[in-house]
């Protein structure tokens, strides 16, 4: 838990934020938190209605339940309203449409800069770095990426690649991973070469068909809009008119990376994920990913995007697990 003052409004406010999502919007003056609470708490119903947050009035506190841009844009919307009591002696309805669409309105403006929209749904980006990491997939020619599981590193670029595709900005997507360690041993395994890889690029598929419909998934693979393959099955290609992903970069040697990047061709993007903390190669030190952004990491045309633990967007106890294991290797 963390205590923030807050100097506007008369010096009257006091946040204190939970881990669970809470705000507590402390108050000094019990006049003023009445104004701002209504008769019979008519104006935190109409700012819950309005925001579609839960909101209670629990002693000299009002306090706010909902995600965190959510909270922050209540908060702003109870700021503003305290300095219109203030000054004004009274609140009126239209107050309170007034206090919430102003910030609501940015906070609608910021998301549609960057959503992304899908036939399934649209996706938004839920952390600054996402942001960051959706505005490099739009512009940028090559982009690395590195970071914990959970922070949307591959689901993000799948759903841009295929909103690219639909929009006919490029002809096909690829999708690779290194199959099996470094070297892709792929002949002990049972069936045709689909079927050796394919436990291994499962994660890819998942993403597409939560993004599209399996029988469109399924036709675009056929006619080849849409290639799933071993990262072994890249060299000697030129990717021209496509968006590449390579996944699991970590386990990608560094000769690897390098022959993948290099595969690039006209109107083509090529993106690099990978989790340092997660590399399965025998010797750890011959992966690929954290050299390719020391070396390429000042090319104007190469975005670089490393997220951490606040940017896991799975379940929240992901998060913390992500921070408890990262804060235990650097004690070690």
């Amino acid at each position: 838990m963390r205590t923030v003052s807050y100097k506007k409004a008369s010096d009257d406010l006091k946040f204190v934020y939970s881990e669970n999502n809470t705000l507590s919007i402390i108050f000094k003056n019990n006049e003023i938190l009445m104004g701002i609470v209504g008769e019979f708490n008519n104006n935190l119903k109409e700012l819950e209605k309005m925001t579609e947050t839960s909101i209670y009035s629990r002693g000299n506190s009002i306090l706010i339940k909902s995600t965190q841009s959510k909270n922050e844009t209540v908060k702003n919307a109870i700021v503003f309203l305290t300095d219109q009591f203030i000054n004004n002696g009274s609140i009126e309805k239209k107050d309170i449409i007034s206090s919430v669409n102003k910030f609501m309105i940015e906070e609608k403006t910021d998301k549609i800069e960057y959503i992304i929209k899908t036939p399934k749904k649209s996706v938004i980006p839920r952390s600054e770095k996402q942001k960051k990491y959706v505005r490099a997939l739009n512009d940028s020619e090559v982009i690395i990426s590195s970071g914990p599981a959970g922070t949307g590193k591959t689901y993000l670029a799948v759903a841009v690649a295929l909103t690219m595709l639909l929009d006919k900005k490029i002809e096909r997507i690829i999708l690779s991973r290194p199959a099996v360690e470094a070297g892709e041993r792929l002949g002990f395994l049972p069936g045709d070469m689909r079927e050796k890889v394919d436990p291994y690029l499962r994660p890819l598929y998942d993403a597409l068909y939560d993004l599209l419909d399996f029988e469109k998934i399924q036709k675009r693979i056929e006619i080849g809009d849409i290639e799933i393959a071993p990262l072994a099955f890249m060299r000697g290609r030129t990717l021209k008119n496509s968006f590449a992903i390579l996944d699991e970069a970590q386990n990608a040697t560094d000769t690897q990376i390098k022959m993948f990047l290099t595969r690039i061709g006209e109107n083509s993007k090529i993106v690099i994920n990978g989790d340092p903390s997660q590399i399965d190669l025998p010797n750890k030190s011959l992966s690929g990913l954290r050299r390719s952004r020391e070396i390429l990491g000042h090319l104007n045309e190469i975005s670089v995007v490393d997220f951490d633990h606040t940017d896991v967007v799975r379940h929240p106890l992901v998060s913390k697990i992500v921070k408890a294991y990262s804060d235990q290797n650097f004690k070690k």
